[in-house]
């Protein structure tokens, strides 16, 4: 089963789009979430895109960004409030021009003060899209 064959998430669906009113407008849906694996996609849309035909680069990161925030705010530590991010790194490997875009977020450290996430871009044909790793301060 491809991820485009996938249900959505709605429980995860609802906390991205209530948290972040931002990913409701690029149309980011759910697949899973929870402390180990969030992950979440984009389908293509020709409004998002760059010239020919690639999902714009900042449509990828926010993708990531609004994944891997999830990610930490599962993994918040006792008595925090929520996360921000102050780090983020992005390498693009190749385009998306159909489908979806899958981002699939995992911690990397859990810590008092900083939450380190890393997150990974896949395309329909499971080709890496890109590797985002961001640090997140806990608030």
């Amino acid at each position: 089963m491809t991820d485009s064959e996938v249900s959505t998430d709605v429980e995860g669906t609802t906390l991205f789009h209530s948290t972040m009113p931002f990913t409701a407008e690029l149309g980011v849906e759910v697949l899973e979430h929870g402390p180990k694996l969030v992950r979440s996609r984009i389908a293509w849309d020709e409004r998002l895109c760059t010239l020919g035909g690639a999902l714009h680069g900042g449509v990828l990161m926010s993708l990531a960004d609004a994944t891997a925030a999830v990610c930490a705010y599962l993994n918040l530590p006792d008595g925090a409030q929520g996360t921000t991010t102050v780090e983020s790194k992005t390498n693009f490997l190749r385009a998306v021009r159909s489908g979806y875009a899958v981002a699939s977020s995992t911690p990397l450290h859990a810590g008092r003060s900083f939450i380190v996430v890393e997150t990974e871009i896949h395309n329909d044909a499971a080709q890496l899209v890109g590797k985002v790793t961001q640090t997140q301060a806990v608030l």
